[in-house]
């Protein structure tokens, strides 16, 4: 974490980098480099205790933990990419932190980790909690026998049940993960305002006050900036003209309260008046009428201000702004409308336009990533199609608590009503990385062991049973680590924290221990199918398999493999 944040503190002097990019740095590193060192120590001692030697164990866990452990930085960096193809300070913010997390967890795994490790040896094994290790590793060191289900305890039985019957597993794991996420069809997105702050916060204490003793529109106006061609003056008889009939159209919108422009000063002058004002502004002589027109007039621009009857986050505000888009002035003047309304409908407009790209990109390489790593076509895009469900339920359970308010009290928040349109595709980019983290550990897992016995049925149990408890221990922590943001005082942290959570809390337990078998299950020999041609062009990735097959060997073989 130390080099993650001072390498982030770096490159913000390079380019900006939104704050908020530290509480995403600080919620993947803790995460991503306690994952990856426990995925490593655990194989380590799992190596350790078939009678390997401390240099056999390091290799033997480099050449499958820490090559997995790549695999996975490389999954999450690529989410993470999506975000710098929005141009949007924060989300582009977010991909840079994420790299430098990515880089530096993966680096410190491979490298330091395993010289750290070299340097303990069966030290490691040392202070065991309550006799703990010593218990699982006897039950561990049998040998990997084709179609025998190895150890005992939860997990062996859970992944019997669940090779025993996929269907009544599958079926209802789908029906709960589609029902958890029915809350996100009611989604509303838009930007929040100071309610989001702590209520003793004096900006937030402003802004209370504002609201109750004056329209909240009256602080974010709806604002148009109105131009005559170039070399035009905006305030010629002509361009009065449309601009009076414009303004005092806009005022007769039920939706308005009040239109400040230089034709709507005083409600009892007439049109041909203003064009008589305005013919030589020079001659005026009311110092209220000159100040106003210093203030919203100059060369061939005018500004109209419009304050709505209605919040500047409410449905009837934002129509009222896109009607106003849709207006014509005539005489060649043209409008641009802008303020708060405006800008939330633009950035929410921003964001979902290039969201279906960002997406593209990142299942398309994730799915060329582990094609290349399990070298099947169908595993690929059923792991796409897993975190797709895992993200789904998270994203319901953010508007069931943030928008709707459910546990408001709980969390100590105020329910907003609304989602931050840029939530959703930070933990979108997030998680699709962090939850194919665990898939990557799983089927590797898996295929480590399907490509020793052949058999589909008992490798996706031995593969459950040997990497269940350590990938449920892995998202234990994320989601410790997760559930610390939702203490923050800003409504925005507690939300990422929280959808976080919930998503690998899911992915992590019923997703990988229950959907993920049971779909292999079912799919039986179809996982690992690849046409001979493809196979032929991919990139080899046997690694795993000639270690896991070698018996404890001497260092120097070892090495060369």
């Amino acid at each position: 974490m130390l080099v993650i944040l001072a390498s982030i503190f770096g490159l913000a002097h390079l380019t900006d980098i939104s704050i908020f990019a530290v509480n995403l740095a600080t919620l993947l590193g803790l995460g991503l480099g306690l994952d990856y060192s426990l995925f490593l120590t655990s194989r380590f001692r799992e190596e350790l205790a078939r009678g390997r030697s401390v240099e056999e164990a390091v290799g033997v866990t480099l050449a499958t933990a820490g090559k997995a452990v790549s695999f996975s930085g490389l999954t999450v960096f690529i989410g993470l990419s999506g975000t710098l193809l929005f141009r949007i300070n924060i989300l582009t913010s977010v991909g840079i932190a994420g790299f430098v997390v990515v880089i530096v967890s993966v680096l410190a795994a491979i490298t330091l980790l395993p010289a750290i490790l070299s340097l303990i040896g069966h030290r490691v094994n040392s202070l065991s909690v309550m006799g703990f290790f010593r218990r699982k590793t006897t039950a561990t060191t049998t040998s990997y026998i084709p179609g025998q289900q190895e150890g005992h305890g939860f997990w062996a039985w859970l992944a019997h049940l669940v090779m025993k019957r996929p269907v009544s597993v599958f079926v209802p794991v789908l029906a709960l993960l589609l029902l958890l996420g029915l809350p996100f069809l009611n989604v509303k997105f838009s930007s929040p305002d100071a309610s989001i702050l702590p209520a003793d916060v004096p900006s937030r204490q402003a802004f209370d006050i504002l609201r109750s003793q004056f329209n909240e529109s009256e602080v974010t106006p709806i604002l148009i900036a109105v131009q005559a061609p170039a070399g035009k003056n905006i305030l010629s008889p002509d361009n009065v003209y449309y601009l009076y009939d414009f303004a005092h159209e806009i005022q007769k919108d039920p939706r308005v309260t009040r239109v400040d422009s230089i034709v709507t000063l005083e409600e009892r002058l007439t049109k041909s008046q203003y064009q008589l004002f305005y013919s030589d502004p020079s001659k005026l002589q009311d110092i209220v009428l000159q100040q106003f027109l210093k203030s919203y007039a100059k060369d061939n621009t005018t500004l109209i201000s419009i304050v709505s009857k209605y919040p500047p986050t409410s449905d009837e505000t934002k129509a009222l702004v896109q009607k106003l888009r849709n207006s014509a002035m005539g005489n060649g003047l043209t409008l641009q409308v802008t303020g708060g309304t405006a800008g939330i409908m633009d950035v929410v407009s921003g964001i979902y336009d290039t969201f279906p790209l960002a997406a593209l990109v990142i299942v398309l390489a994730t799915y060329f990533v582990l094609l290349i790593l399990l070298r099947s076509v169908i595993l690929p895009l059923k792991a796409i199609l897993m975190n797709a469900l895992s993200i789904l339920a998270s994203y319901g359970a953010l508007v069931y608590v943030f928008q709707e308010g459910h546990f408001s009290e709980f969390l100590n928040f105020k329910p907003l009503g609304l989602i931050e349109p840029s939530l959703p595709i930070i933990m979108f980019c997030t998680l699709f990385g962090l939850s194919m983290d665990y898939e990557v550990f799983l089927l590797s897992r898996i295929k480590e062991n399907y490509e020793h016995s052949g058999d589909n049925t008992a490798s996706v149990a031995l593969g459950l049973q040997k990497s269940g408890k350590i990938i449920t221990s892995a998202a234990l922590i994320v989601v410790l680590v997760c559930l610390s943001f939702v203490t923050a005082d800003i409504v925005l942290v507690k939300a990422l924290g929280l959808g976080v959570a919930v998503a690998v809390g899911l992915d992590a337990t019923i997703v990988r221990a229950l959907l993920v078998p049971a779909t292999m299950r079912l799919l039986g020999h179809w996982n690992w199918y690849a046409p001979a041609w493809l196979l032929r062009i991919l990139p080899q990735t046997e690694l795993e398999t000639e270690v896991f097959n070698a018996e404890p060997e001497p260092v120097s073989r070892v090495g060369k493999v």
